[in-house]
């Protein structure tokens, strides 16, 4: 033990002080230039799905349908609305960090304790630490009365670790391990007293590093948004370019350049997809509030169509599969050793008792320790209700831990007695020591050591002592200690953590834990929640070796990380994606900030995670739970997979509606669509592909099939053929309702109702269809869609009263059509989709038969 006299520490002066702020900077973390609202709404713009949903809105204002046009501005508000919110809520990841590494602090200057913010510290000044302060800036210890400090801040550690006071020739180390001089910013002291001197302030500190890679990582655009923008790009152009053409064509072949205007912007209605923005917006808005029910809270929006692609899943231990919590595992007392069950009746054992009375009078009354908040949660059961709870004796003295014997123990004495009462713990090998155990008797000691060790437990010898001469000895040695047994310690892994953890293998992605921990702790949590391959352990120290080509290598089969540190981490990340793996990440500290932000889905805890992993996540914990995580993954594949079919129905059905607008005027036939019909059809369209399909269920197989490919696109080239297919089977059979009318001499106003109720029949069979890609809308139908049947009922509403109403059917351009014409128009539709159900059967059969030549083989 090293202590310094205060009273001959002068510190810096005020003079000196000033000038170091002046030319080194506040103790706070550089501002980087944020970006104003005006400057994310500019990017805003720029989007070309934006640009085509404004577009669209100008076109029915044009069209004077102000009531679909502020719709679909209304929309526009929404987008931008949700993008500034969601990117100025990433800018708070670095002013957390900076609120967290300004504490406040308690320094010497001009020979004078003062306490001074945080960010007010510069290097050279002498700290004082005691138990319960945050460290404000990186430096050494001058002196050491015994102290202990929580660095799981930055290394995931959840056992607090000693310190020394620093010796000439030392060099920096990371954080993390004992009996070291250094100490961070952030970190707390949770046992002793010390003076350090300050070495590090701001950007520079080991937390400051942190903030500085955070700084430069930015997250990718996600592969659907990439896609469906370069869909949108390309459609838009194909549909200007063709409406431009339909106007100069008409308008020098028909002479009325009236029609002709008309017949483009009808046309451009039918192709241009403003659907595309709208139900990538609603889908992810309505997902994210999905998602919020069970609990986990969505930050960055794309990340949820990212998380029904994710290959692998990094796991931070400490906080994220177990408590951060330390509690009292196993006794070991009497020769037998014994499990700690605080649910159980009889959660300390009877021949325990004595161990346990021990462990917690050898405790601070008032702890910060983690262990001995363990021991003292020992008394909470009916173990507090016994005579070895002793609230009333007095604590006469302590004898601290020291480098030299790593034990501490208290002396009590009883309220009706001189006889005083010595409780000791600490390391083992130490209490044997106090204890002068023979040499045979500390090999069998030693065995049990292990035994324990071998949990990931960890471990403290407890012993007794008794003293009846008025003047206490100096050092712990003089008392006469008799052994009482051994307490394993453990951080105990949430409930439901192994079950969540094989669902996540069955479901095909790679459950990875990356810890600050040791590797024997950390091996014996991989093997409790039922990690694969949780035998081979990669520390950092390993890691740091290893080649960035070896590390892409071995990342492919490794699942188990110890002793990593916030950089490692990162490139854990990193090397991950390399591989083409999407990499979700969870994490609690600040150590985990920048592989948060790195992965493509970061996922911190909202309770016991801070401000910074918040701040630096897609996605966030609202309860902490680990199986959180996996109901998150199975909504995110069931919201991608109802992505995928209401894209496809909005290509099916944009072709016969796009063909109808096309083909009379290519061949010269009589118009059948007109702007008002489109505007109908997307009545049906837009809730029909963004709530219909949104609120279909998942899958049956969603959790027992692998990740999508990190390539694959929304739309396969048979899932691109599929749709376009069902679109042209549905305008050759609309075209021929369409030829037959004009062959039977129909006039055109009979014309266009026949065909325009066949095309909203063939929608509706459309949407019926695409519900499900292996079930038969037999077999769909029986699954109960609130939305669908409101669709399906306002639609077949609308269409009796167009078709019955005179004003309605003038406004329309109808005619009266007979009962019997719309049964026509009724089987035209069934007759459009009828294919894909047979295919649908068949697919549903090889699938079956291949699966039964697997098994046979």
């Amino acid at each position: 033990m090293t202590i310094f006299e205060i009273d001959d520490v002068r510190g810096l002066s005020s003079e000196q002080v000033t000038e170091k702020i002046r030319t080194e900077g506040y103790n706070e973390l550089p501002e980087t230039k944020k970006r104003g609202i005006p400057g994310i709404i500019l990017e805003v713009v720029k989007e070309p799905m934006f640009i085509l949903l404004v577009a669209s809105g100008l076109i029915y204002f044009f069209l004077g349908d102000i009531t679909e046009g502020i719709m679909l501005m209304s929309f526009v508000v929404v987008i931008i609305g949700i993008t500034v919110y969601q990117e100025q809520k990433t800018e708070k990841a670095l002013e957390a960090l900076r609120n967290l590494s300004s504490p406040r602090a308690l320094v010497i200057r001009d020979g004078e304790q003062k306490r001074i913010a945080g960010r007010e510290v510069v290097t050279g000044d002498i700290l004082i630490l005691s138990e319960g302060d945050r460290v404000p800036a990186d430096g050494i210890l001058l002196s050491s009365n015994h102290i202990s400090v929580d660095e799981s801040l930055l290394t995931g550690e959840s056992v607090p670790v000693r310190k020394i006071p620093w010796t000439e020739g030392q060099s920096e180390q990371h954080p993390g391990g004992d009996d070291l001089p250094f100490i961070y910013s952030g970190t707390m002291v949770v046992q002793g007293q010390g003076l350090a001197e300050v070495k590090s302030t701001g950007s520079r500190t080991e937390m400051g590093k942190i903030g500085s890679v955070l700084q430069t990582v930015d997250r990718d655009d996600t592969r659907l948004k990439t896609e469906i923008s370069w869909m949108v790009k390309t459609i838009a152009t194909v549909g200007l370019f063709l409406c431009l053409i339909i106007v100069v064509v008409y308008g020098f072949t028909q002479g009325d350049w009236i029609s002709g205007l008309l017949a483009g912007i009808t046309l451009a209605m039918a192709i241009l997809p403003e659907e595309f923005p709208v139900v990538l917006t609603i889908f992810l808005a309505l997902g994210a509030w999905r998602i919020s029910q069970k609990q986990v809270l969505t930050r960055h929006v794309p990340a949820i169509e990212t998380l029904g692609s994710a290959t692998v899943l990094c796991v931070d231990k400490t906080g994220t599969l177990t408590l951060n919590k330390m509690t009292v595992q196993t006794f070991f007392a009497g020769g037998v050793i014994c499990d700690h069950d605080p649910t159980g009746a009889n959660s300390v054992p009877d021949i325990c008792h004595e161990l346990s009375e021990y462990a917690i009078l050898a405790c601070k009354k008032d702890p910060f320790d983690p262990m001995e908040k363990a021991l003292f949660h020992l008394s909470d059961g009916d173990f507090g209700k016994t005579e070895h709870i002793h609230t009333g004796w007095n604590l006469i003295v302590e004898y601290p831990l020291s480098a030299e014997l790593l034990a501490m123990s208290n002396v009590w004495r009883s309220p009706d007695g001189n006889e005083f009462i010595i409780a000791s713990k600490g390391a083992p090998e130490a209490i044997a020591d106090l204890c002068h155990l023979p040499e045979p008797d500390r090999e069998m000691l030693a065995e049990h050591i292990n035994t324990l060790a071998s949990k990931g437990l960890r471990i403290l010898g407890v012993a007794k002592a008794s003293f009846v001469l008025p003047e206490l000895p100096e050092i712990q040695h003089d008392f006469e200690f008799e052994f009482l047994g051994l307490i394993g310690f453990a951080d105990p892994i949430r409930p439901g953590i192994p079950e969540a953890v094989e669902e996540c293998h069955s479901a095909g992605i790679r459950v990875i834990m990356i810890t600050g921990d040791y590797p024997l702790t950390a091996r014996s949590i991989a093997q409790q929640i039922g990690l694969h391959h949780a035998d081979e352990c990669i520390t950092g120290s390993e890691l740091e070796q290893i080649p960035e080509p070896e590390l892409k290598d071995k990342i492919r089969t490794a699942t188990l990380f110890a002793r990593a540190v916030p950089e490692q981490k990162l490139r854990i990340v990193n090397a991950l994606k390399a591989n083409h793996e999407v990499v979700a990440m969870t994490g609690d500290g600040v150590n985990d900030a920048p592989a948060l932000k790195s992965a493509d889905i970061g996922i911190a805890m909202g309770g016991r995670g801070t401000d910074v992993a918040r701040e630096s996540s897609s996605l966030v914990l609202l309860d902490d739970n680990f199986t959180s995580i996996v109901s998150a993954v199975r909504l995110g594949r069931r919201i991608y997979d109802n992505l995928k079919k209401a894209m496809a129905y909005i290509f099916s059905i944009h072709v016969p509606i796009a063909g109808m607008s096309l083909i009379p005027v290519l061949f010269n036939l009589p118009l059948i669509l007109m702007p008002v019909h489109i505007v109908f059809l997307e009545l049906i369209i837009d809730p029909a592909c963004s709530i219909v399909f949104e609120s279909e269920k998942e899958e049956s197989n969603v959790m027992n099939r692998p990740p999508r490919q990190k390539d694959e696109r929304l739309f396969t080239r048979k899932t691109l053929f599929l749709s376009l297919l069902q679109g042209f089977v549905v305008l050759t059979i609309v075209f021929l309702v369409y030829l037959s009318a004009i062959n039977r001499g129909l006039n055109e106003a009979e014309v266009r109702t026949l065909t325009f109720t066949t095309i909203v029949i063939a929608n509706l069979l459309l949407i019926l269809t695409n519900r499900s890609w292996s079930e038969t809308m037999v077999q769909t139908i029986q699954t109960p869609n609130k939305a669908m049947g409101w669709v399906f009922a306002g639609t077949l509403i609308g269409l009796t009263l167009i078709l019955i109403i005179p004003s309605l059917q003038n406004l329309f351009r109808f005619a009266p059509i007979s009962f019997e014409e719309f049964i026509t128009c009724v089987l035209a539709g069934v007759v459009s989709v009828l294919w894909f159900e047979v295919y649908k059967i068949w697919n549903s059969r090889q699938k079956r038969k291949e699966e039964a030549d697997l098994l046979i083989q």
